[in-house]
């Protein structure tokens, strides 16, 4: 059940370790996947299927598990929360970390997105859902005309509508709590926080998605990440595990795995 997560450690570890050349793309190395063969028409508003983020950690991906290497200037709000984050794992890891999934809490939107785990794109006429083998978290973003609601109550995954822009699905969310990470890193958001993907498919094998995130009570700038690639499993690989966050199987993990990667001896 543990063995995707334990992957994804050990690729997080490489991430912290590899020269900054390898981990910064080039503007011609990003927009490389922009430029490969279109997908076929029956396929380019089609992104169904099961998808996996391209952990190989190629420069375009920029820094594994982060919407790019550089954020903007974070306020002081947010800044008083990223030097209080202490993550388990990754560049910033400390012996005894409070990441919020360290304590089984979702990952919310973008995290679940960064990590080396399927997930399912399942479209129909009115929505587009999306299912994470991470923590079996779902979202659902709606693609039939309709505006945010008013007053909306906060949540991990907040609310998505989306619409497409040519050969490109864009998706819009807002109504995020401010109980998740942005990524690895411990970077914060606000309630305030909207986001914005952009994914294209284009071939029959490779997906790309950009984020933008705006959030003034955090950061002084909009953040545009690196062009992130995702590749579609055969579906003979396609089936995705049950990894819920159960938390006495995630004591152990922290034990066996976190603490000693962050420099603390297994107990």
């Amino acid at each position: 059940m543990r063995t995707r997560i334990v992957g994804c450690i050990a690729t997080l570890l490489a991430a912290s370790v590899l020269p900054a050349v390898l981990l910064a793309g080039t503007p011609a190395q990003n927009s490389e996947a922009a430029k490969a063969k279109p997908a076929p028409p029956a396929l380019s508003h089609n992104l169904a299927g099961t998808w996996n983020f391209f952990t190989k950690i190629p420069p375009q991906q920029g820094v594994y598990g982060t919407p790019s290497r550089e954020a903007p200037p974070m306020t002081p709000w947010a800044q008083a929360r990223f030097d209080a984050a202490k993550p388990g794992y990754g560049p910033r890891a400390v012996a005894s970390g409070n990441d919020p999934i360290l304590r089984c809490n979702p990952s919310g939107i973008p995290r679940v997105l960064l990590y080396p785990n399927p997930f399912e794109i399942v479209q129909t006429p009115d929505r587009v859902f999306m299912f994470f083998e991470r923590e079996h978290l779902w979202r659902q973003i709606w693609i039939d005309g309709r505006a945010h609601p008013k007053d909306l109550e906060p949540t991990w995954m907040g609310d998505s509508v989306g619409h497409w822009e040519g050969d490109t699905f864009v998706v819009d969310t807002i109504g995020l709590n401010d109980k998740s990470w942005l990524d690895l890193w411990g970077h914060p958001h606000s309630e305030a926080l909207h986001l914005v993907e952009r994914y294209r498919r284009v071939d029959q094998g490779t997906m790309t998605m950009q984020l933008t995130v705006e959030d003034p009570t955090a950061y002084t700038a909009t953040w545009v990440s690196d062009t992130k690639i995702f590749k579609l499993l055969p579906k003979n690989k396609s089936a995705m595990d049950e990894l819920f966050c159960i938390p006495d199987e995630q004591e152990s993990f922290i034990k066996q795995f976190v603490e000693p990667t962050a420099g603390a001896p297994a107990k």
